[in-house]
């Protein structure tokens, strides 16, 4: 082939990878955030696809795309997003991607109590300065389940004065709290503590007071970019994926 020939024959598939390119606007719930940071570039080198991703709690992201903020997908907790496609805001045919539960953590060095039992647990809580979870009005799914265990504990009355709220999101994570020592101890989903490499999950909560929670991906009735959100919902779901979760504290 000629010079001509090749240089029109390049240009032809710059021109038809382009075209095939999308930007896909995903929310994305902030428990899923250090397992999708590493599943994310390849797939967009692998498809030419850009990903603005915007991550939050699984609450406040229902609601954001209720509100009528564009997204082509939303990967947030099962109950959730069943209940958006009730709302016909999501295609039905949710695909469970990971599964979470309730971890605690102590800053990195600090001594770790014993929390292996309900009254391990309770002694941990009542003997602690200061204690963090998320705050309800940030539409985590932890913060109501934590104070119904304080209540299960019989010890809501006796934590309430120190506890410590987190707003949920990249930006307000328990961890934070936990790390900086504005918290001694802090629950949270064990998958949002592991990424914070300045804290340590000293357990999780016992089987009898624990939440597990499961994250499911689906396609907005809005989406532009259908056929690449649908595309990276399977890239989230792939066995591939699975190997990543199970470090990142998230697994089916």
């Amino acid at each position: 082939m000629c010079a001509r020939g090749i240089a029109a024959a390049a240009a032809l598939i710059v021109t038809t990878g382009s075209a095939h390119a999308a930007e896909i606007d995903a929310m994305i719930t902030t428990a899923m955030k250090a397992a999708v940071d590493e599943l994310a570039p390849p797939f967009e080198r692998a498809n030419g696809h850009v990903l603005r991703i915007t991550y939050g709690p699984s609450g406040g992201l229902a609601r954001r795309l209720n509100a009528g903020e564009a997204a082509d997908l939303i990967v947030i907790d099962s109950k959730a997003l069943d209940e958006l496609i009730k709302q016909g805001k999501v295609v039905g045919g949710r695909t469970d991607v990971a599964r979470t539960g309730i971890g605690i953590a102590v800053r990195k060095g600090a001594p770790k109590p014993d929390v292996s039992s309900p009254e391990a647990l309770k002694r941990a809580l009542l003997a602690a300065k200061s204690i963090a979870h998320t705050a309800p009005a940030g539409g985590g799914v932890t913060a109501a389940h934590v104070m119904g265990v304080f209540a299960k504990l019989g010890i809501a009355a006796e934590v309430a004065p120190k506890v410590k709220l987190a707003a949920g999101g990249p930006n307000g994570r328990v961890s934070v709290l936990v790390s900086s020592g504005e918290a001694e101890i802090g629950l949270q989903q064990v998958s949002e503590l592991l990424s914070n490499p300045q804290v340590e999950v000293i357990g999780m909560l016992p089987a009898e007071l624990q939440q597990m929670t499961t994250y499911s991906a689906g396609t907005t009735a809005s989406a532009k970019q259908v056929e690449a959100a649908q595309a990276f919902i399977r890239h989230l779901a792939a066995p591939a994926a699975m190997t990543i979760y199970k470090t990142k504290g998230l697994a089916l």
